[in-house]
């Protein structure tokens, strides 16, 4: 190639690479002049990301502002393994001090994922060769380590670590006091929402509304300094209080736990209810689990969801349907024996006895099946069945927890020549300890029925307690009637005042004893209850106690001592004063 080839060929390269120069800072001035700021604008977007702002879940609370459930803050730590294949650590010197990195006052001695991996993973807690493998890849954004605590978040923001290692914000449902109605507080999901319990009940109130912030980030997906353009605080959910007072509650389930052991019974439960607001103060049995746990999630309170007969606690419903009526009265005189035969259907008392001289309340007082039988001859079918349905027998308590069984109560044209009488002493329908509770609260109120509660109030928009929901109140007999059946009740409760009473108190009670279906179908398990009115003259409480298969059988022998423990506890923790002597006694014999 000659000088002259070589000239005119460099000439041609020259031109062409200021052509290409030329256009290339025409299209930069074009871009400047005149699409600088869209370009800038599509910049800026890019890097513009919303960001969530977690709300955080409502507490729940009992009566006397106890936390029960309540949303601690924790961390989700997130790594970039993109940031991470680039990061080299800045040696410590006196140029770099407090902008280095260093392990036990030693250089790093590496790079990329294997350095940042040992830097974070004694902070972190894990071990280093899983967090390093975790931190390998091309993706910006991996999940290192869930429910991390503030303290722990902290220490990694002084590692040096921005734009590789970042920590989200979530919410770790947390319960105080797990053992204590866990059953009844149930849990939420990995999301945080309510899927059993108190919990699911209420989930709407208790759930919050995220908020957002807008801001720019860095290539690492850093937040820029100073970039935040549009934001919406979050607003947390509101508190739920309840009715049930933890102290009763810890108590109760102390009382039914050794009841358990002492009477050797398969299970125990118990309600615990100021008759007149229907506020349910406890609601308690012996196989409730740790709140929060798969198995509360999965086990409603046992309380809620166990049905039975009541046995001869249904007696009272049917004395005030019978008095109601006119069809009886307390001081009406019987001779009854100890079996009686009825439309081919024969029927006995729980012990053999000779004929005795009862009045109503001596029937009442001495749980007569026959004697329920002779004095019900003049009582409709139809009124048994009205009766039963007006004090909530086979519906349901309107509660709203999960699980609830409203137990089973037919209609007078299912009933055969026997269940028409048995109905008359607590069998041949079914019921729950919450709907026999409410049952009794009706006579211990004067005859007036209150729908049950267990929630005391939502907070407001400001956090304060709002109102209390309104209770639907009906009055289902009358409060001359209601009166006699508490004066009857108190009978019984005289009757077993050497197991079950409660020292200064006077106590208006029913006992029951029914046979249920076992483990094999047939009526071989045994359920004993008893459910007490205290004080009975000023009811502040109604307490149930329910055992399958105690040793002793009958309820006033197992479900009474019980009551009366609690009882006694109930009269010490709210300073009630003693009860004034009994002086109108109905007679229960002639």
């Amino acid at each position: 190639m000659d000088a002259r080839s070589f000239a005119i060929r460099s000439i041609v390269v020259a031109l062409i690479l200021a052509l290409v120069t030329a256009v290339a800072l025409g299209k930069l001035a074009w871009i400047q002049l005149f699409q600088g700021q869209a370009t800038a604008e599509a910049a800026t977007r890019s890097r513009t990301v919303p960001h969530t702002l977690k709300a955080q879940r409502g507490r729940i609370l009992d009566a006397n502002g106890m936390i029960l459930a309540q949303s601690v803050e924790r961390y989700t730590i997130v790594g970039s393994p993109k940031a991470a294949a680039d990061f080299i650590p800045v040696d410590c010197t006196k140029q770099t001090e407090g902008n280095c990195h260093a392990i036990n006052g030693k250089p790093v001695g590496a790079t990329g994922p294997a350095a940042v991996a040992r830097i974070l993973a004694p902070t972190l807690g894990m071990n280093q060769m899983e967090l390093g493998a975790k931190l390998v890849g091309s993706n910006s954004y991996v999940v290192l380590k869930k429910d991390v605590t503030p303290q722990v978040k902290r220490a990694i923001d002084k590692l040096g670590l921005a734009g590789v290692i970042s920590a989200e914000l979530s919410n770790q449902r947390s319960y105080p006091h797990r053992d204590l109605m866990g059953s009844l507080l149930g849990g939420v999901d990995a999301n945080g929402k309510g899927v059993a319990g108190i919990e699911y009940m209420e989930d709407a109130a208790l759930t919050g509304k995220d908020g957002y912030e807008v801001y720019q980030q860095g290539m690492y997906g850093q937040q820029i300094p100073g970039t935040e353009s549009k934001s919406q605080p979050p607003v947390d959910g509101k508190d739920v209080r309840l009715t049930i007072d933890g102290d009763v509650q810890w108590y109760v389930q102390k009382a039914l736990a050794d009841g358990k052991a002492k009477y050797h019974a398969g299970w125990v439960m118990a309600v615990v209810q100021e008759p007149s607001a229907g506020r349910i103060i406890a609601l308690a049995d012996t196989e409730s689990k740790a709140a929060g746990s798969a198995e509360a999630k999965m086990n409603p309170p046992l309380v809620v969801t166990q049905t039975f007969e009541p046995g001869s606690i249904g007696k009272t419903i049917t004395l005030s349907g019978m008095l109601q009526e006119g069809t009886r009265q307390m001081t009406d005189k019987f001779t009854v024996p100890d079996r009686i035969k009825v439309d081919g259907q024969e029927y006995h008392d729980a012990t053999e006895h000779g004929p005795e001289r009862w009045t109503m309340a001596g029937i009442l007082q001495n749980s007569s099946n026959v004697g329920m039988v002779m004095a019900s001859d003049k009582y409709t079918d139809q009124q048994r069945y009205e009766y039963l349905t007006k004090f909530g027998i086979g519906q349901s308590s309107g509660l709203g927890l999960q699980g609830e069984s409203k137990g089973l109560l037919t209609p007078p044209s299912a009933w055969d020549r026997r269940t028409r009488n048995t109905v008359l002493f607590g069998q041949g329908y079914a019921t729950n300890a919450i709907q026999l509770t409410n049952a009794v609260a009706t006579i211990a109120n004067k005859g007036v029925r209150n729908q049950q509660s267990l929630i005391k109030s939502v907070s407001d928009e400001d956090g304060k307690p709002g109102q209390s929901p309104s209770s639907q109140a009906t009055r289902v007999i009358d409060e001359q009637v209601a009166a006699q059946v508490m004066n009857g009740m108190e009978s019984v409760a005289d009757k077993f005042k050497n197991v079950a009473a409660v020292d200064g108190y006077r106590v208006a009670s029913k006992t029951g004893t029914a046979e249920v279906a076992g483990q094999d179908g047939r009526l071989t398990s045994i359920i004993s209850d008893w459910v007490g009115v205290i004080p009975a003259d000023n009811p502040r409480f109604v307490v149930t106690v329910v055992m399958k298969d105690p040793q002793g059988t009958f309820g006033g022998l197992t479900a009474g001592p019980v009551f009366a423990q609690i009882g006694e506890f109930l009269m010490q923790k709210y300073e009630l004063p003693p009860s004034a002597p009994r002086t109108d006694a109905i007679p229960v014999q002639w």
